[in-house]
């Protein structure tokens, strides 16, 4: 098993900042539970950005993600009387928001795209590309970031949407294996399983245009 493979079983354990954000999550939902409506004003105000951030790395469309994180936040308020609190509220607002937006997604055949600049800049694949970057000229180095950036936006193409949502929540959102379970509504096994999947297949995808 290759280390950028080995990199992917990280695994972050809930941080004291987490424990005391779910507690104060908790409190606002129950108010909201028991009639204060305005009180899901805070959740909005607080959860905005992270949710258009993750609905716009799926979809890699402003537009779109501003409409799917709206309704996202409309779902959330008409069914939180269904949170129960056996799990995060942001994992299970997060949950809304990629189903939300994956059902988008089948049914508009949208394309979402990836960056370099996004991947773990501690795995080996990316100090492979500063490596191949270092020896080029400027101008060379522009088309030889065009073409790969090409090339890893069409091997994100060939994950499925799952796999695609897995790598986002993972290395975008900076969630642990747990939490995208919670989110996704899966095992632990099945995220490990994913993630080992994407980057695989990236790694497959690039490493010819590495090697150059």
């Amino acid at each position: 098993m290759s280390e950028a493979v080995k990199n992917l079983g990280r695994t972050y354990a809930a941080s004291p900042e987490r424990r005391l954000e779910a507690g104060a999550d908790l409190e606002i939902v129950r108010r909201v539970q028991a009639g204060d409506v305005a009180a899901f004003d805070r959740i909005v105000e607080k959860y905005r950005e992270r949710v258009f951030g993750i609905v716009y790395h799926m979809t890699s469309n402003r537009e779109d993600a501003a409409d799917l994180a709206q309704e996202s936040f409309i779902k959330a308020f008409q069914s939180i009387h269904r949170f129960g609190g056996q799990a995060s509220f942001f994992t299970w607002l997060y949950r809304i928001a990629v189903n939300t937006t994956s059902s988008h997604l089948r049914k508009s055949r949208l394309r979402s795209f990836f960056s370099l600049e996004q991947i773990d800049l501690d795995a080996p694949l990316s100090r492979e590309v500063v490596e191949a970057l270092t020896d080029k000229t400027d101008g060379e180095r522009d088309a030889y970031v065009r073409e790969l950036q090409e090339k890893l936006n069409d091997a994100m193409q060939k994950l499925s949407i799952p796999h695609r949502t897995v790598v986002t929540l993972f290395e975008i959102e900076g969630l642990s294996h747990q939490e995208i379970a919670d989110v996704m509504a899966c095992s632990i096994g099945t995220v490990r399983s994913r993630l080992h999947y994407a980057k695989q297949l990236l790694q497959a995808e690039l490493q010819p245009y590495l090697r150059r």
